[in-house]
């Protein structure tokens, strides 16, 4: 897993031909192992955040610049957690910093929509709907981190952010929803 500043010399190794690959720091794992799943969900996410990002309409700004800055601290996240226990802790890492701006996006975003009386049904405007998709991958790749944080303690610092990283996305789908003019919808519990 790649820490920041190296050069990634080609795609391929084989060295993980068999079922291991190498951490930041030189250690060998498996590749279903806690630590590689965690680093793998926020990868995911950012692939997802991406995606999201390219469907958002220029107009809001905002948003899209957020979701870029997101994908960035992911990156940081991800090399902290592939950094082997032991090694030395990557010269960048998510800090109550990157909590406290999380909080202030999420206020932020979510004064920009109609107060929010009950669960909505995933959706909405197609940007939105995407961002239910990230929100729904945070959400799992921090139970990823937990797990891993069993296993091997995590700092709390990254903890904290990846529990506030879902709510933003809630906030963030539905504000593009309400700027889109797309109205949300709460679940039918009588179907």
């Amino acid at each position: 897993m790649a820490s920041g500043g190296e050069r990634i010399p080609r795609l391929y190794t084989r060295t993980g031909d068999r079922g291991t690959t190498r951490l930041a720091g030189g250690a060998r794992v498996d590749k279903d192992s806690a630590r590689v799943r965690a680093y793998g969900a926020y990868d995911e996410l950012g692939s997802h955040l991406g995606w999201a990002r390219s469907l958002v309409p220029p107009r809001l700004a905002e948003v899209r610049s957020v979701l870029e800055r997101l994908q960035h601290e992911l990156f940081v996240a991800q090399a902290e957690i592939a950094t082997s226990p032991g090694a030395s802790a990557p010269k960048h890492r998510i800090g109550p910093a990157h909590t406290r701006r999380l909080e202030a996006d999420i206020d932020r975003f979510d004064a920009q929509h109609p107060p929010t009386r009950s669960f909505v049904l995933p959706g909405g405007s197609t940007p939105g709907a995407a961002l239910h998709i990230c929100r729904t991958v945070a959400r799992r790749a921090e139970c990823d981190l937990f797990a891993l944080h069993q296993e091997a303690p995590v700092p709390p610092e990254l903890l904290a952010w990846a529990n506030r990283l879902s709510d933003l996305l809630f906030a963030l789908a539905l504000a593009v929803n309400h700027a889109l003019d797309v109205p949300e919808q709460a679940p039918d519990y009588t179907v």
